[in-house]
């Protein structure tokens, strides 16, 4: 294949997204404000975070695939089974011999406390993508691609990551979700080469005051969104929670947007849909204001909803919430 050539799935048409990341089974309460010990019914999801911004993205019409491993079990068969039923394209999911299916539970008191607890180990599949098993043509036709923190914390992950951005160069839009699990990580300044080499290849980096912090050092977020600029991407998105969103571009466009009114269930994948949402404004060439307002407004329905993945809004939804100004 010509490097010139236009990368097609199956179907004929161009990916709009592929993610590269976390996968697993979410096991989520089905009892609010129970702590776990005394829970007795849970529910089951497709999770992870590069996952679910595939899946947000799907439900408003993109063509999506996921990066990512699984175990060589009877979840990984779920996982495999659920994207599909999303719409979201599975062929670069694959299977690892001896290590588990991650699992993740979690806490749901709201409207602010959702403890997690990440089931990785020895290790996760989704930690073992190799570089060498890339399909670079692919990753560097996609019109975005997304990948994240968490895939820089181990080998061969790391590399493969690293190899993927700079494979990809200067094609399209090239997303970095700062995505900081301290769990993962012996300590964030081990972290932080990492996060630096990755932005250097980066057109666009989303992240929370933690996760900012972690990558510039900055906590105020207009420093925070001046040093990710700095560092070489072309627009920074910093979430700031119930003070809402600022997004700064290196032409100088901004946008600060307040979060929309919303009775929150679980706010455990509200930035999934976010991103989902994120790159779907980015492709859809909305201007930045437009493109974080329908973002906040998708990130908002999910959190007034349990579940994660099966939670993300349809296109109709968002729109709703956005007209309305806030999540009925």
């Amino acid at each position: 294949m010509e490097e010139s050539e236009e990368w097609v799935p199956h179907g004929g048409a161009p990916y709009d997204l592929i993610t590269m990341g976390r996968i697993g089974v979410d096991l989520y309460p089905l009892q609010t404000g129970v702590p776990l010990p005394q829970v007795t019914t849970f529910g089951k999801f497709l999770g992870g975070s590069a996952t679910n911004v595939a899946v947000a993205a799907a439900r408003l019409g993109r063509r999506t695939a996921v990066i990512t491993r699984t175990g060589d079990d009877p979840f990984g068969t779920y996982l495999h089974e659920a994207l599909r039923a999303f719409g979201v394209d599975d062929r670069w999911v694959t299977r690892v011999a001896g290590l588990p299916t991650p699992v993740t539970f979690c806490e749901v008191f709201p409207p602010d406390d959702f403890p997690l607890y990440f089931y990785r180990q020895p290790k996760a599949p989704d930690l073992e993508i190799d570089a060498h098993e890339l399909d670079l043509d692919a990753i560097r036709a996609t019109r975005v691609f997304w990948m994240t923190g968490t895939g820089l914390c181990e080998e061969p992950s790391r590399t493969a990551t690293l190899a993927a951005l700079a494979h990809r160069a200067e094609s399209g839009t090239t997303v970095f979700d700062l995505d900081w699990r301290p769990m993962f990580w012996e300590d964030a300044g081990s972290a932080r080469p990492f996060y630096a080499e990755a932005l250097r290849h980066a057109t666009v980096a989303v992240g929370n005051l933690d996760e900012v912090e972690i990558a510039t050092g900055e906590r105020d977020p207009h420093a925070a969104a001046r040093a990710l600029l700095d560092a070489g991407v072309g627009l920074a998105v910093v979430k700031q929670g119930p003070k809402g969103v600022l997004a700064v571009s290196a032409t100088g466009e901004s946008a600060q947007v307040p979060p929309l009114p919303v009775t929150v269930l679980n706010g455990l994948g509200a930035g999934d849909a976010f991103g989902g949402s994120l790159c779907h404004g980015l492709l859809a060439g909305w201007d930045l204001e437009r493109i974080m307002r329908y973002a906040n407004a998708a990130g908002a329905i999910v959190a007034s909803r349990l579940e994660c993945s099966s939670a993300m809004p349809t296109a109709a939804e968002v729109a709703e919430a956005v007209t309305a100004g806030a999540v009925r």
